[in-house]
């Protein structure tokens, strides 16, 4: 579990992580490490700044000159598509007196100009100009050594744009490891990829991040009684366990997690999340295995995690409680951490670019209703969210721990035809505890 070294002064972070080792593997996690500003300054350290962190896809910056801007902890990175078509990531920070050069969350531009002092930055991060260049700095002034300063390590896999302030850090695609076999079942459905449904939803929720993820890598054992409403409009399947039937996989050493969710005995429900036959007929030829397409024509229900923030959920709804049949809705999200107890939640609703044109707008409708600021499950969720963060910090409750022993009696499955580690059921607490193993390892090592 690592070295135990933490920075001298620190008193409740070094606590809270011998309490987490010693308690994670009986199923016992420190309520603190939810909610402890000690705790959150490691993890800027120690996780934040070491790992690759979702920033963008490539379909919000689809044309030369298009640009987003995106977060890793308080850097703000104009991500922006060149002239030349390559993708980039520049730190937002002029480097003359360190104003920021773009202050638009999004748009298109050949060149950013800071309004302090005039210095213009060519969409490639290149200084192309300096005003009163010879007069304020003389003759020979090198605008070559003064471009603006790229992310240390940019990467795009299948249109996801991933940055790390880490120049040391391994490849994504080692990063990802075998997760990469999980998150090909979305980016590869479709031989043209995904795009965004609009730009993404953002919002600011009093939780903790590890909160956040937590419902989304494991824990469907909250669908019982938080989205209980939804069960009873017949908005979600009518047995409230239908989250259960399915597997949990998780990724040994990395800390991603899945859950793949079928149908629920006896219910009648198309396969392959009900996505029309023309894009089943696509997905057949378009998936790398035979095996991920076997999977993808069983799964309803699909949620992945990424350590350490990323997430998507891609569930079987209907639209709304009068639309006749299921509709599939994708959403990717970030869990941005702000503080101790506080995040930004980024939401994007995705859609396979090739899909139908009254597909995608029926696709949006469900993502709307259900997910994102004003969705119905996303309210559920946060809310409880909240209240948590705020136990977990309390003077009491910061003292207790919380239970995560869930599914310790049960087997792998040894005939999951995927990579990882699966279990049958999804009413278990393991990917969570993977994830707590990765955690500690960072933060220790």
């Amino acid at each position: 579990m690592g070295s135990g070294k933490t920075p001298k002064g620190m008193v409740s972070a070094p606590r809270l992580l011998q309490e987490l080792a010693e308690g994670l593997e009986k199923g016992l996690v420190p309520a603190g490490i939810l909610n402890d500003p000690e705790v959150f300054e490691l993890e800027k350290e120690r996780i934040f700044s070491r790992s690759w962190v979702y920033l963008a896809h490539a379909s919000e910056v689809a044309s030369p000159g298009d640009y987003v801007l995106r977060y890793i902890l308080n850097n703000a990175f104009i991500v922006v598509r060149g002239e030349d078509g390559q993708v980039r990531a520049f730190l937002d920070m002029c480097r003359h007196r360190g104003m920021r050069v773009c202050r638009a969350e999004a748009g298109n531009a050949s060149h950013f100009r800071c309004p302090f002092h005039g210095w213009t930055y060519r969409n490639d991060g290149t200084l192309v100009g300096v005003p009163a260049e010879r007069e304020a700095f003389g003759e020979g002034f090198n605008k070559v050594d003064w471009g603006l300063v790229p992310i240390p390590k940019l990467a795009e896999l299948d249109g996801l744009i991933f940055g790390n302030l880490d120049r040391e850090a391994p490849s994504l695609e080692a990063w990802l490891g075998e997760a990469l076999w999980y998150l090909e079942l979305v980016s590869k459905r479709s031989p043209e990829g995904l795009e965004v449904l609009g730009p993404p939803q953002r919002f600011v929720v009093n939780t903790d991040w590890k909160l956040a993820l937590e419902t989304f890598i494991s824990d469907s054992y909250h669908t019982l009684m938080t989205h209980r409403s939804m069960i009873e409009l017949g908005i979600a399947p009518r047995d409230a366990k239908y989250a259960m039937y399915g597997e949990q996989i998780h990724i040994p050493g990395k800390g991603h997690g899945a859950m793949v969710v079928g149908s629920p005995p006896g219910a009648k429900l198309p396969p392959f999340w009900g996505y029309p036959e023309e894009m089943m007929e696509r997905a057949k030829a378009s998936y790398p295995t035979q095996e991920q397409w076997e999977v993808a024509r069983e799964t309803r229900i699909f949620l992945l995690t990424l350590f350490p923030n990323f997430s998507l959920h891609n569930p079987i709804r209907k639209p709304d409680h009068l639309y006749p049949t299921p509709i599939p809705m994708l959403t990717f999200r970030v869990w941005h951490p702000l503080g101790p107890g506080r995040i930004e939640i980024f939401s994007w609703g995705m859609v396979e670019k090739d899909a139908p044109e009254w597909f995608k707008e029926k696709a949006r409708h469900s993502y709307l209703r259900f997910f994102g600021s004003s969705g119905t499950f996303e309210q559920d969720d946060t809310e409880i969210w909240s209240h948590v963060a705020q136990n977990a910090g309390s003077s009491l409750g910061r003292r207790l721990h919380f239970n995560y022993q869930m599914g310790r009696n049960v087997a792998p499955d040894p005939n999951w035809p995927g990579p990882g580690v699966a279990y049958p059921i999804n009413f278990t607490d393991e990917n969570l505890r993977n994830f707590y193993r990765r955690y500690l390892e960072m933060m220790l090592g």
